[in-house]
């Protein structure tokens, strides 16, 4: 019975690091195909080229989510595609953000997708520091988990309240002009450079400020992200590597949608309700509610769908 359970045991172990090499292969595979194939000129990036981009994407996220249900069972299959799908709608949210630096800086479009690509370099990097820290906390304190709940109720209930219309002005924001006078910043750009020289001092360009605003926007929704992954599964992998996968796809998203962000009129609502829905999970079984991991799936997409849906209605109707 012992060497049974040592042979099971071993082959958990090998079946572990089998997804862990299969996963950083495929993430650096994607990150060159990204940098070198992909977007090799500095051009505009045409709406055809990036649905297709943006679909590979998602394609390649769920083949790697049927791969988790054949090695580690369906249950972890269903938590990947639910917190790939939650981290994917999150993300949507920093689109707008990002449109708004890059707006306010007059970054021409041909040069935001390189800003892109070393955003979610870095992305990759914090995120799993993040995770990394959360597994930490939460192994030391379990009840940690109740305020990332608590946290994410919260988030939701603000994000209800929170009007698009009353974004100021980045050149006013406390975070731009903190970093314009630590790093001495040219107005001009200068091609797809970051960094450039003048007169014999250096400068950084407003491509490589974008660049700093963009990580430290990550960082930021981060907060929301992490705790709503933790409160869907505290398996590492799956919580790595939907984060990860949700991440990589964001550029090609980025230019699908900056054009029709603000069409989305009821994706806010959509979102706040998958937060609170999350953020509640954890409360459910105390009232004798069960929620399996396929139920989080069907929930968390439909309400997603129905934010779309609702929006792209109402938007016809103001047309019409």
């Amino acid at each position: 019975m012992e060497k049974l359970k040592q042979i099971f045991t071993d082959h958990y172990i090998l079946s572990q690091e089998w997804l862990w090499t299969i996963f950083g292969i495929t993430v650096v595979v994607l990150l060159v195909l990204d940098l070198c194939v992909f977007n090799r000129k500095n051009e505009i990036p045409n709406f055809v080229h990036t649905f297709w981009l943006c679909m590979f994407y998602i394609f390649i996220a769920c083949v790697f989510g049927v791969f988790v249900i054949y090695e580690r069972g369906f249950d972890m299959g269903m938590l990947f595609f639910t917190g790939f799908l939650v981290e994917k709608s999150l993300s949507l949210d920093n689109i707008f953000v990002m449109s708004l630096i890059f707006t306010s800086l007059g970054i021409p479009r041909e040069y935001r997708h390189r800003i892109l690509f070393w955003g979610i370099l870095g992305a990759v990097v914090m995120r799993a520091l993040f995770i990394l820290a959360g597994e930490a906390l939460i192994t030391r304190f379990e009840w940690i988990l109740y305020v990332f709940s608590f946290f994410l109720i919260y988030t939701g209930i603000k994000m209800l309240r929170h009007d698009d219309a009353a974004e100021v002005d980045l050149e006013k924001n406390k975070l731009y002009i903190f970093l314009s006078k630590i790093f001495p910043v040219t107005k001009e750009i200068h091609g797809h450079h970051f960094f450039v020289k003048l007169n014999g001092k250096h400068y950084i360009t407003p491509l490589f400020l974008a660049l700093l605003l963009i990580e430290f926007m990550d960082v930021v929704f981060a907060f929301d992200s992490i705790p709503a992954i933790f409160l869907i599964t505290t398996d590492i992998f799956i919580v790595y590597t939907s984060n990860i996968f949700a991440i990589l796809g964001l550029r090609a998203l980025y230019f699908l949608l900056e054009v029709a962000v603000n069409r989305f009129a009821y994706l806010k609502p959509a979102l706040s309700a998958i937060l609170i829905f999350i953020g509640m999970k954890i409360f459910l079984p105390k009232i004798g509610i069960e929620v399996e991991a396929w139920h989080s799936l069907v929930i968390t997409f439909s309400l997603l769908t129905a934010g779309v849906v609702v929006s792209l209605l109402k938007e016809d109707k103001k047309q019409a």
